[in-house]
């Protein structure tokens, strides 16, 4: 139903509803997830094709949530470390869709002004810090982060992202065994997208959850509905809050699907194709747009005018990034070595 449709007594409602903290908090989560999905489709389906992003490309296409739905509850003083799938954790830090674009072109705009190619970036002045390609190895240094913090007397918290695959490798454990021995401030939070590359969950793991993993480490661990963005959102406000207490790190299973392939050249053939139409259907943008409707936070115009706001917003940051130049080569050393 559009606003022109719509009835007085249904737009009085939804007027009446728009202004409450749920509606506020659904309308952020829908911006954000809806900039991410956008902002990822240019890259992988237009720019990539084009020839025009240098290096490959990760989507996290159907897991917009759990970035949005965590990212969210951090504090100014929070540190996070985005997986290749939690794009849209720059995005609530303030970072534009500008400088994401032009990082991945390899131009000046991007975050490491064309040093570096696609996801790996970050950004200090917003708490976000690089990924490293082996996702399993930023755990540890998120403990460290923690630790830092702690030394520093910041009452932060550190939040790890990574998939179910990290947690079938040695520095995951290393370095949840080490914010929980030394009960740091650290919300882990696995996006279990069901396939580490190829491998399907039951061929790299032997237990059915990766929240089996907690108690093993004396962690809270909680499974959580990984498309669905509000209940992320209220499963971090409780993580964080424990780990800001200093009770020590917790553990988030996100379940959700990745709705594509490990990157943009690898075409899935190993998954069965009715898994994607099952999920398909718990699309979290979608499922998210529904509950704004029913609950009366929004009129379906409205949500419609949302969509066009990041067309836009994405077509000026493409033309934005093209315009951007590429480095010049004699700036190469330039920020490798810190002066003493």
């Amino acid at each position: 139903m559009s606003a022109v449709q719509a009835t007085g007594a249904e737009i009085h409602n939804a007027a009446s509803a728009a202004g409450t903290p749920e509606a506020e908090l659904a309308q952020k989560c829908l911006h954000h997830m809806l900039l991410m999905r956008e902002v990822e489709d240019r890259i992988e389906r237009k720019l990539y094709r084009q020839g025009k992003v240098v290096g490959g490309v990760y989507v996290g296409r159907g897991q917009e949530a759990i970035p949005v739905g965590s990212a969210l509850v951090a504090q100014a003083d929070d540190v996070l470390f985005p997986s290749h799938r939690d794009m849209a954790v720059f995005f609530v830090r303030g970072v534009s869709a500008r400088r994401v674009l032009a990082q991945y072109m390899g131009r000046v705009g991007g975050l490491t002004r064309g040093r570096d190619g696609n996801m790996h970036m970050g950004d200090m002045n917003a708490g976000v810090v690089s990924l490293i390609s082996a996702l399993a190895a930023t755990v540890p240094v998120a403990a460290g982060a923690a630790l830092a913090m702690r030394y520093k007397g910041i009452n932060g918290v550190a939040f790890s992202y990574f998939g179910d695959g990290s947690t079938s490798r040695g520095d995951w454990h290393e370095g949840v065994n080490f914010a929980s021995v030394q009960k740091l401030p650290v919300v882990f939070i696995c996006n279990n997208n069901q396939y580490a590359y190829s491998t399907p969950l039951n061929l790299q793991m032997a237990c059915t959850n990766v929240a089996d993993r907690g108690p093993a480490y004396n962690m809270p661990a909680e499974i959580v509905d990984g498309n669905d963005v509000l209940a992320v959102y209220e499963a971090t406000v409780r993580a964080a809050a424990y780990a800001r207490a200093g009770s020590g790190p917790y553990l988030l299973e996100c379940k959700t699907f990745r709705m594509t392939g490990h990157s943009a050249h690898d075409a899935a053939h190993y998954v069965p194709q009715g898994l994607f139409d099952e999920w398909g259907k718990l699309d979290p943008i979608v499922r998210l747009e529904k509950r704004m409707l029913e609950q009366s936070w929004a009129l379906q115009g409205e949500i419609d005018e949302v969509h066009a706001a990041i067309a836009r917003e994405v077509d000026d940051a493409v033309a934005w990034a093209e315009q951007s130049p590429y480095p010049d080569a004699a700036t190469l050393l330039d920020d490798v070595y810190e002066s003493q």
